[in-house]
């Protein structure tokens, strides 16, 4: 399935807050046709009344794609209107968290062609990462599709296993939230030895900002990174020295992550 079919038999946005926002803004600068794109949302935004797209107007009769955008606990509600929707042909697309394949399966009926994704939220920005997984009715194509679609708002990676998902939720979609934490921290320490709130907060945010690019865009690794900017009894050698220790960092991330996955396996289970 292509875009062109996108544009063709429509495509849905269950739900339309800040991550289907997100990507209806990619899909309509990408070229989609906003006479394609049927939207149901409750409490629709300004933005979303002017973009010239169907808001609340019921279903196309045969949409290419029905993107699932609401929150986990919205869907007892929400999943019941998609039941009726034909299944052959169509791809339904969940971007939310903790609901499982299997539980779309049984809410959509024998033959239903699922895809799960985690995206983070600096998809608003176009900086996003998404892990995808799609059911046994999935197939190439249909995977293609939801990489397309979904690379709107940022990079897509496919999982091997519907398992890794907890993972990915502990890594990237929960770890947006850990680094504003540190950026807070960093400013904070700033602040404490003597720097301007204000100062020490832009110093933080940029710092921070700036070394993902570099880390995403250098040949090297991290960890060579690290290496490069650590001169021998510097500056950076001492600090590091304080977050490489038996208690630092490395092992509160793992409890971190570890605690976030182990959340989201719990909120899967029901």
């Amino acid at each position: 399935m292509t875009l062109e079919t996108v544009a063709e038999r429509g495509l849905v946005l269950l739900g339309c807050g800040k991550m289907g926002s997100a990507m209806l803004v990619g899909w309509l600068d990408g070229g989609l046709p906003a006479g394609s794109v049927w939207v149901q949302d409750p409490y629709p935004s300004e933005w979303l009344r002017s973009s010239g797209v169907h808001i609340n107007e019921g279903f196309p009769r045969n949409p290419a794609v029905v993107l699932i955008a609401v929150k986990p606990q919205m869907m007892g509600e929400a999943l019941p209107a998609l039941a009726a929707l034909p299944k052959d042909g169509t791809v339904f697309l969940s971007v939310a968290a903790g609901v499982s394949i299997a539980a779309y399966e049984t809410a959509l009926g024998d033959g239903a062609c699922v895809v799960r994704a985690m995206p983070n939220t600096p998809a608003a920005v176009g900086k996003g990462i998404t892990a995808i997984i799609g059911n046994a009715r999935a197939d190439a194509a249909d995977m293609d599709l939801a990489g397309t679609l979904l690379s709107a708002v940022g990079q897509v990676v496919r999982l091997q296993n519907e398992g890794q998902m907890d993972a990915v939720t502990g890594v990237s979609g929960s770890g947006p939230a850990y680094l504003f934490y540190m950026i807070d921290a960093l400013a904070a320490a700033g602040a404490a030895q003597g720097l301007p709130e204000d100062l020490a907060m832009q110093l933080a945010k940029a710092t921070i900002s700036g070394a993902g690019a570099l880390a995403e865009s250098a040949a090297e690794t991290p960890e060579q990174l690290r290496v490069n900017v650590t001169s021998p009894n510097g500056t950076t050698q001492a600090g590091l020295e304080v977050l490489m220790a038996a208690d630092g960092l490395a092992p509160l991330m793992q409890a971190t992550v570890k605690a976030a996955s182990d959340r989201s396996r719990e909120l899967g289970n029901g």
